[in-house]
């Protein structure tokens, strides 16, 4: 039997590891859409920058950022970068086990998105909220193919500095009894 710590980690794993993983599998087929005050693009790099108020949609994930650096691969495939003050997304998930779909928001100085494997990785004061459940940490890695995720705290921090430890929050699920 495991230890209450060791059990919490692995409810952690549960209800929050996969946030954004969870995404709808139909938003991979969306095609992506940008709004911002300035766009600049490169043809012979396959790169686009957009800067000022910048809104990146896909299917059902909403990116805000100041800036985002989309680059296009040979095979057509997307990875971008958004910059932010924080950068702010919100994802909806795939409806499971007869649950209704829940809605996954997180924010971060910096976000990654690669599209061709699937990935998302938070940078600096990174925070994702699933339902009421929630996790922080200077990164966030998540596969979005395998449901993966990991969270780590600052490198070198000090225990009890501010960034020097990872902290969820996962409240209790209802039972059949509940009221």
């Amino acid at each position: 039997m495991a230890d209450r710590p060791t059990l919490a980690a692995l409810l952690l794993l549960g209800a929050v590891a996969c946030a954004p993983a969870l995404a709808e599998k139909a938003d991979r087929n969306k095609p992506t859409n940008i709004e911002a005050n300035r766009m600049s693009a490169d043809d012979a790099t396959r790169m686009s920058i957009f800067e000022g108020n910048v809104v990146l949609t896909n299917g059902t994930m909403l990116v805000r950022a100041d800036r985002i650096v989309v680059r296009q691969d040979a095979d057509g495939f997307q990875f971008a970068t958004a910059y932010g003050n924080p950068v702010q997304f919100r994802q909806k998930g795939d409806a499971k086990d007869g649950r209704e779909a829940l809605w996954t928001e997180g924010e971060a100085m910096r976000i990654e998105i690669d599209r061709r494997n699937e990935r998302v990785e938070l940078f600096e004061r990174a925070k994702v909220r699933r339902g009421q459940d929630m996790v922080n940490g200077e990164y966030i890695f998540v596969d979005q193919r395998t449901e993966f995720f990991s969270v780590s705290a600052a490198k070198g921090a000090a225990p009890g500095a501010p960034g020097g430890r990872v902290k969820a929050v996962i409240q209790p699920k209802a039972g059949p009894d509940a009221q």
